[in-house]
């Protein structure tokens, strides 16, 4: 399987755990992506998204320190913007509304999340 090309892309990264949002920055990075972060909270993940700025896809961790990110990827999903969930819940955890998301488990994520990413991406037809 080639590499993923996420060259160019607009990649927000939400998570609250600094080593983790580290190794997924550069992860998407290596795969030619823009980072838009990290932001380790739901406020600054709102903040970020609420000023419009131009988000091809977004990697978000569901539980930033005690709370959901649900509320971001609301806003995400109004605007078109593919998702992909990581975290170490079960995915059956998830609301229901996000059953057609990306999910990649922290514990096994690693060098797995760009192409989560990409094929994100691709589904909603913006590859």
């Amino acid at each position: 399987m080639r590499d993923p090309d996420l060259r160019e892309r607009r990649i927000l990264v939400v998570e609250d755990e600094y080593l983790v949002a580290d190794l997924i920055a550069s992860e998407l990075s290596e795969a030619g992506a823009i980072v838009l972060g990290p932001v380790g909270s739901l406020g600054e993940a709102l903040d970020l998204i609420g000023m419009g700025a131009s988000i091809d896809a977004a990697v978000l961790d569901i539980n930033l320190r005690g709370e959901m990110v649900y509320p971001a990827a609301d806003l995400l999903v109004k605007r078109a913007v593919p998702i992909v969930f990581t975290t170490g819940y079960d995915p059956a955890s998830i609301p229901p509304r996000f059953a057609c998301t990306g999910f990649c488990e922290k514990s096994t994520s690693h060098g797995t999340l760009p192409s989560a990413v990409a094929s994100a991406i691709a589904a909603r037809g913006l590859g």
